[in-house]
């Protein structure tokens, strides 16, 4: 197949250049740079340009140089084809976001891309799903040395029942052990969570106490979804739980 392209520098015409070059490198067609920049009527500096401005916009592109050489896709080409379900690709964003606020220096450079093409790659409808999920997670600062002393990993079914509940906006029926070893038997509504690394609280309403509450994950000893749904409060009303958390 043969694209003609006038010489130009015009947006329109190099839109549509990049988007016939991105369709024939989808497409499998081996081609060199040279072959590409005479079937496009440009340079072969022009083609390099719109490689590395393909490479920008996420598509793992590859140009050898050399006798033999071509452009493609990189072998291993396909996560932009992946499929995340709604609580994968929540998953995924919270992970991004947790790994970005602990700052590391090393692989972190370019978490906020990274981030962008994960979103930008969502259906319209998987966008506002997932948006409305991610104004009820929160990351704060990591917990104190002292608060950190008492953590213990929270056990993995009780994990695996609060996100569930939490993603649907069910009831939870939790045993709690409180900082006092008080064990008490709660029906609670997840409205919210807050990371402050490695403890995850859970902002809920209580339905013992009839009021917003703060729990700990690591202290909740067994949990049970109560497939009754909860509408979600306004986060407003639950500032006044987050004062003194590093105490709890």
């Amino acid at each position: 197949m043969t694209y003609l392209f006038m010489a130009g520098s015009s947006v329109t015409n190099r839109l549509h250049r990049l988007d016939q070059l991105k369709a024939r490198i989808q497409s499998g067609e081996s081609a060199t740079v040279r072959q590409v920049a005479e079937e496009f009527g440009v340079s072969m500096r022009t083609v390099c340009r719109d490689l590395e401005i393909l490479r920008d916009q996420g598509l793992p592109v590859e140009a050898d140089r050399g006798r033999g050489g071509g452009i493609r896709l990189h072998r291993q080409w396909g996560i932009g084809r992946v499929n995340f379900s709604y609580a994968e690709a929540v998953d995924l964003l919270v992970s991004l976001a947790i790994a970005e606020q602990m700052q590391s220096p090393l692989f972190m450079a370019d978490m906020q891309n990274i981030r962008r093409k994960l979103i930008g790659s969502f259906s319209a409808e998987m966008k506002q799903k997932v948006n409305r999920l991610k104004s009820r997670i929160m990351v704060g600062p990591t917990v104190s040395s002292m608060v950190f002393a008492s953590f213990s990993s929270p056990d993995p079914s009780v994990v695996k029942i609060l996100h569930q509940t939490f993603l649907l906006q069910y009831r939870l029926k939790i045993r709690y052990r409180s900082e006092q070893q008080v064990v008490t038997e709660r029906c609670i509504q997840p409205h919210y969570l807050l990371l402050c690394y490695p403890i995850w609280y859970v902002l809920a309403w209580d339905e013992l106490r009839q009021d917003v509450r703060t729990f700990r994950c690591d202290r909740i000893m067994a949990a049970h979804a109560d497939e009754e749904e909860f509408r979600l409060l306004p986060f407003n009303r639950f500032k006044g739980t987050l004062e003194g958390l590093e105490t709890l």
